[in-house]
């Protein structure tokens, strides 16, 4: 029920892309991971990136407008809005997202919907090949607690979505409309509550993943979660699988976490993505915001071009190769899935000739 391959990658579908880094050549990012805003509406308990500060900052909306074609044309794919803050604080978020379809750059966002509004709706939905709305309780009261706001944007939340699933039925847009929880002990109990409510609004799916903890986070409080004992639930879920809705609940990831375990010691996925945080610094991974050894430069002083083929980016491909050790990274990092399959290519199984 996994159609859009959550749960795995993506990347085998750009084999020209990967044939060329095969080759040794320098090669631009497919994706891109922008935060327009460092700021956020919400506190959520599990916030990987509550060491960033939450800064009230914002993405030039007119420097995007001159990068985000510049990046179009270098071979960028794909843009997904999110990062440190909540993106649709930004004041000109649906301006943003229409600028980045425009360039040729599919764009998506990750938002916890409350402020997905009729009238922002209305703009970015044509805009956009997706939206994921993270709401990770089945009630308002668990919510609140989970998410650190009132209960209240519980309600608002799905009438935002509802009001988005309807408008995209009128005029027949593609943008894929879904939900996200991330699964805790504090709300495991209402994963089919929310389930329910996520099909009956007109969702696409629920994701329900597991918990990464990310080494720079202050909080840590999940960082033991095990998740063998939800393979039940799992199963459970899928009974409201239909051919409109699919509850995609991230089995692999969760394995993944439990055992604790990874083939690869490199990265080798580096090449194909980047991070920009809501100040304009280029990063060469997420997981290392602020850390001078995976810094590239800032889009608001020089072009990105000359960002992605400049001596800092050099350098820090150079330090990730000789001596970062992946295994001790965060665990289903968002490039996990594309490192075991380059870590694949690169170290095949005897007879593959026989395919």
């Amino acid at each position: 029920m996994d159609k859009y391959c959550i749960d795995s990658h993506k990347l085998i579908f750009h084999p020209e892309r990967v044939a060329d880094w095969r080759a040794g050549k320098n090669i631009y990012p497919v994706y891109a991971e922008i935060s327009p805003s460092g700021a956020c509406n919400h506190r959520c308990v599990y916030c990987a990136l509550d060491f960033m500060g939450y800064k009230p900052r914002f993405l030039d909306a007119k420097l995007l407008e001159k990068r985000l074609p510049e990046m179009g044309r270098l071979g960028l794919k794909s843009v997904m809005f999110a990062g440190e803050g909540e993106p649709f604080l930004h004041p000109e978020m649906a301006l943003i997202a229409e600028r980045a379809k425009a360039a040729g750059i599919d764009a998506a966002f990750t938002t916890n919907g409350v402020l997905l509004r009729p009238e922002t709706a209305a703009r970015v939905l044509p805009a956009t090949s997706w939206i994921k709305v993270s709401i990770n309780a089945g009630t308002p009261e668990t919510y609140a607690k989970i998410h650190r706001t009132k209960p209240e944007d519980f309600n608002l939340v799905f009438e935002n979505m509802e009001y988005a699933a309807a408008l995209r039925r009128k005029k027949k847009y593609s943008c894929a409309l879904g939900m996200q929880l991330v699964l805790l002990p504090e709300n495991a109990h209402e994963a089919a509550a929310l389930a329910r409510k996520a099909k009956a609004a007109g969702m696409d799916y629920l994701v329900v993943k597991p918990y990464s903890q990310h080494p720079q986070s202050i909080t840590g409080r999940y960082g033991g979660i095990k998740y063998e004992k939800y393979e039940k639930l799992a199963r459970q879920l899928a009974r409201l699988n239909s051919p409109d809705f699919s509850v995609i609940f991230r089995l692999d990831a969760m394995r993944k976490w439990d055992n604790r375990e990874k083939p690869h010691r490199r990265c080798l996925a580096l090449p194909f993505w980047t991070y920009i945080d809501a100040g304009g610094g280029v990063w060469g991974c997420s997981m290392f915001l602020g850390k001078k050894e995976f810094y590239y430069g800032n889009i608001g002083e020089s072009s990105f071009r000359k960002i992605w083929n400049g001596p800092l980016r050099e350098k820090s491909l150079k330090f990730v190769e000789s001596k970062l050790d992946a295994r001790k990274c965060r665990l289903n990092c968002r490039m996990d899935e594309i490192n075991r399959y380059l870590h694949r290519l690169q170290n095949p199984p005897e007879h593959v000739n026989f395919i």
